[in-house]
């Protein structure tokens, strides 16, 4: 396939990258600064700043696909209209660049831990964390009033690191992944996995999905 990648150097998106590549899909990677990205077989590197829909349409136009791990930057000052800002700007593009289909990478606070509770709303949710999660939050709320665009949204688990593609994970939809010892985990390999998974064989059409071990 074609796929428009967003966020390659990012924590997730250079996985994302890597995993990609190695299933022999070919990959255009947005970015502003195109010398963070190595040239490697198989990619090719625009430069494009995805705060701007006009540009994101242009770079996308003829894939099949586009994966956003799109992050407006954990201390970034206006991280909030920053990550809405872009976040509409990529599904406006999208839309006008006629793909179909795109994958957001979202946060877990959007995640239910009862019913009506999210886990960015409960006590004890890090501070440091909560602007982004609420953004990511209210850009999952943003994507749902979409009918015309086969949008999926994925939310990782709580705990989410460097480590081992296993293949191993178990897939939920809009509540936290629990553990007997708390919180569900998951290596960013294996995120990856997930997300070209659906990508290849969708399974979470207009819906967001969660994975976690």
């Amino acid at each position: 396939m074609n796929i428009a990648l967003i966020g390659a150097t990012g924590f997730v998106g250079s996985a994302l990258l890597t995993e990609l590549l190695q299933r022999g899909h070919r990959v255009t990677a947005l970015a502003r600064d195109t010398r963070k990205i190595s040239a490697q077989s198989g990619l090719t590197v625009i430069q494009a700043d995805v705060q701007d829909a006009a540009q994101v349409a242009q770079a996308v136009q003829g894939h099949d696909a586009v994966i956003s791990a799109f992050n407006a930057g954990w201390r970034n000052p206006n991280l909030y209209d920053d990550f809405i800002a872009g976040s509409k700007a990529i599904t406006a593009g999208v839309m006008a660049g006629g793909v179909k289909r795109l994958l957001v990478v979202g946060g877990a606070g959007s995640l239910y831990v009862t019913p009506g509770i999210q886990l960015v709303d409960t006590e004890g949710f890090p501070a440091e964390w909560k602007t982004g999660a609420t953004a990511a939050r209210d850009a999952l709320t943003q994507i749902q009033t979409q009918s015309d665009l086969d949008w999926t949204f994925i939310s990782p688990p709580v705990h989410l690191a460097p480590g081992e593609r296993t293949g191993q994970f178990r897939t939920g939809g809009d509540e936290l992944l629990m553990t007997s010892d708390g919180p569900a985990s998951i290596s960013t390999a294996d995120l990856a996995m997930a997300i070209v998974d659906e990508i290849e064989t969708p399974q979470h059409l207009r819906r967001r999905f969660t994975v976690g071990y």
